[in-house]
């Protein structure tokens, strides 16, 4: 079992896109802050999606010019478009630029023309043209959605994620993110699919509950050799409010939970409890109600010498 992993915490951003309600940038600075503050090296912080379409980011440059920055703690903000990549490098240039930014593709035709508005080719285009803008200014972090499973398409050729991790990994990105967008990644096919992947370039395991296999799914990953993870406080997001496909909870798995997890079978995450929990009320509290963690109801699981009979 490895000794340490990273949790990028996506609370702010891919949690924040399913709300259909803006939440004030006062309050998404004090969640980042409290964020950093448990541990989190990582941290998903706004997206400069146009501000028209998703207007729950239309905030992205102020977020990022107010929250409190801190050594070993890196912020990233996500990229659909040239456009994108533009905007944060104004903010940079500005002294309040995000140290990450992740590039979207989508493993299917389908996807790409639903999510992105492009097609497969043409997203590419756009990613070899946000590197290129980027020109080494950031860690950059691909993001290849639907990685196991398709709403449109079915199933995926895990033939052509491992194209698109090697492409990514060919065009400079540090990390590379393998996102089961609507939750149909099972253990088996997790496993098969980041041991297949040898690229050199790290992975990051990024699943959705839909189907209440998420942590099973995370484990399956470490397992298998991956050391990077995507959760959100609660588990809430998954996609945007105005995205219907997929049915039932489509929220990331639940930071809490999985941080709990890690904990009890010794795999050091980095993160406080004590501020994590706090972390994970001022979540709910921010979104006027209960979410889906599992921990936050039971408490952390306790270890060995704190088991009672």
């Amino acid at each position: 079992m490895p000794d340490a992993v990273t949790i990028c915490e996506c609370f702010a951003r891919d949690g924040l896109q399913h709300e259909p309600e803006f939440v004030p940038t006062a309050t998404k600075v004090a969640l980042l802050d409290a964020f950093a503050d448990a541990g989190f090296r990582r941290v998903e912080a706004t997206s400069y999606s146009h501000p028209e379409r998703v207007p729950g980011f239309s905030d992205a440059s102020d977020v990022l010019a107010k929250v409190r920055r801190r050594p070993g703690v890196a912020f990233k903000a996500t990229c659909p478009n040239p456009r994108a990549v533009r905007r944060a490098l104004a903010d940079l240039d500005a002294g309040h630029g995000a140290e990450e930014l992740s590039l979207l593709v989508s493993a299917t035709e389908s996807h790409t023309e639903r999510n992105l508005r492009t097609s497969r080719a043409g997203q590419w285009e756009r990613v070899e043209e946000m590197v290129a803008l980027a020109g080494g200014r950031f860690k950059l972090v691909g993001v290849v959605s639907v990685a196991f499973g398709c709403p449109f398409e079915g199933a995926v050729d895990p033939g052509r994620v491992a194209e698109d991790v090697a492409r990514f990994a060919d065009l400079g990105a540090d990390l590379v993110t393998l996102g089961d967008t609507t939750g149909v990644a099972t253990p088996p096919s997790v496993r098969a699919l980041v041991q297949r992947l040898d690229s050199g370039v790290p992975v990051v395991a990024h699943f959705h509950n839909t189907r209440g296999t998420g942590i099973a799914n995370a484990v399956a990953a470490l397992e298998a050799g991956c050391r990077n993870f995507d959760t959100a406080m609660g588990g809430v997001g998954g996609h945007p409010t105005a995205i219907s496909y997929g049915a039932g909870l489509t929220g990331n798995v639940c930071t809490e939970d999985l941080v709990s997890l890690f904990d009890a079978m010794g795999v050091d995450t980095g993160i406080d409890l004590d501020l994590l929990a706090k972390a994970s009320a001022a979540c709910e509290e921010a979104l006027g109600r209960p979410l889906h963690s599992m921990v936050a109801r039971a408490g952390f699981t306790p270890t060995p010498n704190q088991e009672t009979p």
